[in-house]
């Protein structure tokens, strides 16, 4: 059976893209080297795939939950190709070969925790290339202050470098989405810059954007006594009235260190 003639299954959220313009942009947007591992999470019909199999990368791995595209992907041999029928969300990111970089076509109902344990938890890709909900673009991109900055936005931010590539109106995809798309890449800080104590800092943005418009003491109240909550604030250099919508990523990670090391 022919790929293309395989429909989307609306239980995986999928949308396969069909624009050649954007496919094309998105590879070289990847920067793809000769010793490079590839990895593809949800190749599909292959759209993006025919490329990645055409390029200079040495090893390619295709990520694929969908039983339909696995088989047929590991019937199309290519050297240095690996196809892996499971579960984006439930791959063990740490043990990811080096230098790797991932692209993927993000289904909208996993792609904002699967980017936060892939920035976390990987440490060999040098980059990532993203097709996701413009909505989860904007937000991933948010500065301090911001309408749309939240635990998503300070998350990435403590693990990589997120940069906007394009967007990609629903026509680009078949079946078309309800809402736009957007294309981002995201760089990997140094790990020297990476949080000491991730689930200090996942705690504390879990405790503190439940109440994003409420006052940082007031909101941590429920959690630390008042003599942590005032010597941790005033140590990490933030007003004990800010909220948390105006606090920097840099601003979080000393004050979850602060507040959980006290």
């Amino acid at each position: 059976m022919n790929m293309n003639e395989l429909s989307a299954k609306k239980s995986l959220g999928q949308h396969f893209l069909r624009d050649e313009s954007a496919i094309r942009r998105i590879v070289d947007m990847m920067g793809i080297e000769a010793d490079d591992h590839v990895l593809e999470i949800g190749p599909g019909p292959g759209a993006l795939t025919r490329y990645l199999r055409e390029s200079v990368c040495s090893r390619l791995t295709l990520l694929e939950k969908d039983d339909r595209f696995a088989a047929l992907h590991s019937s199309c041999p290519r050297p240095g190709l690996q196809v892996i029928h499971g579960d984006a969300l439930t791959y063990p990111w740490e043990k990811l070969a080096a230098p790797c970089r991932i692209v993927g076509n993000l289904p909208y109902n996993i792609a904002s925790p699967l980017m936060w344990d892939i920035v976390s938890r990987t440490r060999g890709y040098v980059r990532a290339v993203f097709m996701i909900q413009k909505e989860v673009a904007d937000r991933i991109l948010a500065e301090p202050g911001s309408k749309t900055y939240g635990a998503l936005s300070v998350w990435i931010q403590s693990y990589a470098v997120p940069r906007k590539g394009f967007i990609v109106r629903p026509g680009a995809f078949s079946p078309p989405p309800k809402v736009d798309s957007a294309v981002i890449t995201l760089a990997p800080l140094p790990r020297t810059d990476f949080p000491r104590d991730a689930a200090a800092l996942a705690t504390l943005l879990k405790i503190c954007f439940q109440q994003r418009r409420k006052q940082l003491q007031r909101i941590l109240r429920s959690h630390f006594s008042e003599e942590n909550i005032l010597a941790s604030l005033e140590e990490s250099g933030i007003a004990p009235a800010r909220r948390p919508e105006t606090l920097t990523p840099e601003e979080f990670q000393k004050l979850a260190l602060r507040l959980f090391y006290a």
